[in-house]
């Protein structure tokens, strides 16, 4: 402890400053504490009364060093809060205010004045009367005080406007989830509202004897659904049923469309009575005048329940591969140009038969294209289809798929059917 008594202004500044420099504390602390201790002792020593100052180091609970600044001055009629100070201080029970200030931490070091040099305080008593000198010292003081007020003003206004951006960050932040998670709503509920119409669009089931069939789409886009890969499959007035598989070129909606128009073109034409191998050339006259940019390739397949006799005409569509019941395979490769081609139609039929147990797979090209390589692609439908032969037919289609989509480098619509001939007095069907 170590108390000393004033009676004026200017030499309680300066022992405030020799305390200030003695302590390294940093300058803009200094500053605040000697305005601190000029505006509350101000007030007594107008009143007349003395004050005294009294420092101290003491240790705080964690260890650290503490420099403790009281100032005893008698009541005045107006004294400042201490807490409103431009170093804000605390209240003591005998009526004083008191300081903390953590000391040995890195301050502000002041120059060294230069060896034989006279100290600005002394040029200035030099030069001037101490009069003088003291209302210009109280000036500075006026400046800094305003200048610190003006400081806490800023960094009062800078800690508001990180905390509103801090608030306008997590609102947008927010927004921003809240939007992702209604867009990708909205991304679903589209893609089922066009499943389902594009399902409400494929045939119906049918059921004949001694044949079974399966089917399976996976378009490229869960979200969005609708495709260019299509089928359609019925009975005609003879008893044998037709087949249409259908590759519109393009994705979305018009593609969509492209197939359709084929598909019940093909239809008509079918049920009409046109022989197999003109329908392809014929259906490509009845849409090109309506949709002169339609392209698509077709595969068409005949099939009589009874003896199994299987025909197929095809425009520029992947092969159908047959899969005997001994195991044996044979891609039945038809020559032939799809709708919007030049020359279109298919140049021959093929036929052969159906034995009982054979399985016969119509699909499109993104079941054996994933990999952009058709030829590994076929090889690879024929190991998957040997595979999963003996398995309930309506479970093929799917399961061929899954085997040749294990690896995917080219998305495509992909469609898989599967038509395999049962003992007589047997039969399924599949819906799309």
């Amino acid at each position: 402890m170590n108390p000393h008594t004033f009676h004026d202004l200017p030499a309680l500044r300066r022992a405030v400053r020799r305390i200030c420099e003695a302590h390294r504390l940093p300058s803009r602390t200094g500053g605040r504490l000697v305005l601190s201790v000029a505006e509350v002792a101000g007030a007594a020593l107008s009143a007349g009364g003395p004050v005294r100052l009294e420092t101290a180091e003491q240790t705080a609970p964690g260890g650290s060093t503490l420099l403790a600044v009281t100032l005893h001055a008698a009541p005045a009629p107006a004294p400042p809060s201490p807490a409103h100070l431009p170093l804000p201080g605390r209240a003591t029970s005998d009526g004083a205010v008191a300081w903390h200030l953590p000391l040995g931490e890195a301050q502000e070091v002041p120059p060294a004045a230069p060896r034989g040099a006279v100290p600005l305080q002394g040029r200035v008593r030099e030069a001037e009367t101490a009069e003088v000198y003291e209302a210009q010292l109280a000036a500075l003081e006026g400046d800094l005080a305003a200048a610190l007020s003006r400081v806490d003003t800023l960094t009062t206004e800078l800690h508001r406007l990180k905390d509103e951006l801090a608030e306008t960050n997590s609102g947008v932040l927010a927004l921003y989830v809240q939007l992702e998670e209604r867009d990708e709503q909205l991304r679903r509920a589209h893609g089922q509202i066009l499943r389902e119409l594009e399902d409400a669009l494929r045939p119906a089931p049918i059921t004949v004897d001694g044949l079974e069939f399966a089917v399976h789409y996976e378009p490229a886009d869960t979200d969005a659904p609708t495709g260019g890969d299509f089928y359609d499959w019925l009975r005609l007035p003879d008893g044998t049923v037709h087949i249409t598989v259908v590759d519109a070129l393009g994705h979305g909606v018009r593609s969509t469309r492209s197939a359709l128009n084929v598909t019940h073109a093909v239809r008509t034409l079918a049920l009409e009575g046109h022989p197999l191998e003109s329908i392809v050339a014929h259906t490509h006259d009845i849409l090109a005048p309506f949709d002169p940019e339609i392209m698509a390739t077709v595969l068409l397949a005949r099939i009589h329940p009874g003896t199994g006799e299987l025909r197929l005409a095809n425009g520029s569509h992947p092969p159908a591969l047959l899969l005997r019941a001994d195991g044996t395979s044979e891609y039945l490769e038809v020559r032939g140009r799809g709708i919007g081609f030049p020359l279109p139609g298919s140049e021959s039929v093929r036929e052969t038969t159906l034995h009982e147990g054979d399985l016969l797979m119509l699909y499109t090209d993104g079941l054996t294209e994933s990999r952009r390589d058709p030829i590994e692609g076929e090889a690879r439908l024929v190991k998957s289809a040997r595979a999963h032969a003996r398995r309930p037919v309506d479970e093929i289609p799917g399961a061929v798929a899954e085997d040749m989509h294990t690896v995917i480098l080219h998305s495509d619509d992909t469609l898989a059917l599967a038509v395999r001939r049962a003992a007589p007095g047997t039969g399924t069907h599949a819906g799309g």
